[in-house]
């Protein structure tokens, strides 16, 4: 339409400090500072998916949105579409999503960063947005704004800082050969960079620095609050820490932290993986531990923190947001561990947990409680997480679990000081189990959707039954010579 209001303005998708970020984006485009930008979509596996334009393009962009196919939000872990997308509703009952037609994606200004691995870079984290300016009904980003939208609503703000595995390892061989490709292509062949098992020491650090010290200066520059680089257990195992960040941003934080760490070890001849359990000998599982607590807006202080009379090693609002989670730890499960090789993790005197329960600073507890009275920096750990998890709908499960206590003022019970012998509900043990504990769970599918839910479990049920087809190792070796 010939004079028409650009997207966002038509839809008025931004706010007065979006806008004034939008154009001082524009004033460094102008200015020379770029050649391309990356408009960068978290899909529903919390996977980055976007276009490049040229600094030109990128400027008008801005304002009218980027198309992207809506046969992306279709896939599975292959990349294969697991959704009629040529039916009507394209498959989803969503109406305008048929026949593989676009989304709007619409850039957030507030997280322009400039790449510091690739020259005159810059990147912009979007949302997804239906033609009618409403937003994707499964843009998971958008689901986090809700639930930190709601919370708000509640005179609290949400703080989360990030505790992240993961292993990188010497790229040996890429696997680019024409008959590696595939959906999944062939696995590439590594070699250790650290043989594990002397945790924390200096030694194993020190051979492993060039690593770190790539990875340090990159992720600094990038603005991300990196507080700690640590050698794990395993071999060529790593963990970083993040200070805390609020709202959507530890999960922006997350998105931007995997990407980052796979393009810059790629580009210097390793392989980072956040898969939980890669199949290498001696494996330790990497977990992502995730610290959460709220904010009064009323005066900024942290509501976990108790009364030095009480008690209680939270406050009452704080016990109540922590009998949400453990009320709700079985069905939010499968949207902290969404793979298939994650629920290998869950075992006992493993430092995993493998029931929903707490704990006093125990790291064998689901729910890691931290702090006290006085102490500002009281806080939930919840180690349930992997570090392919989506993060917009790991944090999302946890608002939405904590606020239903926060409601309900659910009682999280006493103290498990031995978590792996203290009855209480077993945590899934397979992600087929954890799909079917989402759904029974009638408070998340009501908070998420439950077109959402529907939609994401059709999704992981299309990787289970992929899985379900191989002949496994473990089949052939037990039966081929035996029966």
């Amino acid at each position: 339409m010939t004079g028409a209001a650009p997207f966002v303005e038509r839809f008025g998708l931004w706010t007065a400090e979006q806008q004034a970020q939008a154009r001082e984006l524009v004033r460094r485009i102008d200015g020379g500072e770029l050649d391309v930008v990356r408009f960068a979509f978290a899909d529903q596996h919390g996977l980055l998916r976007g276009k490049t334009l040229v600094a030109s393009e990128a400027r008008a962009a801005l304002w009218e949105g980027v198309q992207l196919t809506s046969t992306l939000l279709a896939k599975d872990s292959s990349h294969r579409s697991v959704f009629p997308v040529f039916s009507a509703g394209g498959g989803f009952a969503v109406p305008g999503l048929q026949g593989g037609a676009d989304v709007t994606l619409v850039a957030d200004p507030a997280t322009f960063r400039v790449l510091p691995w690739t020259p005159r870079t810059g990147w912009l984290l979007c949302d997804a947005y239906m033609p009618d300016g409403s937003p994707c009904p499964y843009a998971t980003r958008q689901i986090l704004q809700r639930a930190v939208q709601q919370l708000e609503g509640l005179g609290l703000a949400f703080l989360a800082g990030l505790e992240v595995e993961f292993h990188v390892f010497k790229l040996e061989d890429a696997r680019l050969g024409l008959a590696d490709s595939g959906q999944p292509g062939e696995p590439p062949r590594v070699s250790l960079l650290s043989h594990g098992h002397q945790y924390l020491t200096e030694l194993r650090y020190d051979r492993v620095d060039p690593v770190m010290e790539l990875l340090r200066s990159q992720l600094v520059a990038l603005g991300l609050p990196l507080r700690s680089l640590e050698v794990e257990y395993g071999p060529s195992q790593f963990e970083l820490t993040f200070g805390p960040t609020a709202g959507v941003t530890p999960a922006d934080t997350m998105v931007l932290l995997r990407s980052a760490i796979k393009q810059i070890c790629q580009r210097h001849g390793y392989h980072a993986t956040f898969m939980c359990r890669p199949r290498i000998p001696n494996v330790m599982s990497s977990g992502w531990h995730l610290h959460q607590s709220l904010r009064r807006l009323s005066d900024g202080r942290n509501a976990f923190m108790p009364e030095a009379a009480a008690g209680q090693p939270l406050s009452e609002l704080g016990m109540h947001y922590l009998g949400g989670l453990k009320h709700h730890a079985r069905g939010a499960a499968v949207l902290a561990c969404p793979t298939i090789n994650g629920y290998r993790r869950y075992r006992p005197h493993s430092l995993a947990p493998d029931r929903a329960l707490w704990g006093r600073d125990n790291r064998g507890a689901m729910l890691r409680v931290l702090g006290g009275p006085g102490q500002a920096g009281t806080r939930i750990e919840n180690r349930v997480g992997e570090p392919a998890a989506n993060p917009y709908l790991y944090l999302a499960s946890q608002l939405y679990s904590g606020m239903d206590g926060l409601q309900r003022r659910l009682d999280p019970g006493p103290s498990a000081d031995v978590p792996y012998e203290t009855p209480a509900e077993p945590l899934p043990r397979s992600l087929e189990q954890a799909l079917a504990c989402l759904r029974q769970d009638s408070g998340l599918c009501a908070q998420l959707g439950q077109g959402f839910v529907d939609y994401y479990c059709h999704i992981k049920e299309a990787e289970i039954a992929r899985f379900n087809l191989e002949v496994s190792e473990w089949e052939h070796r037990e039966y081929f010579d035996m029966f």
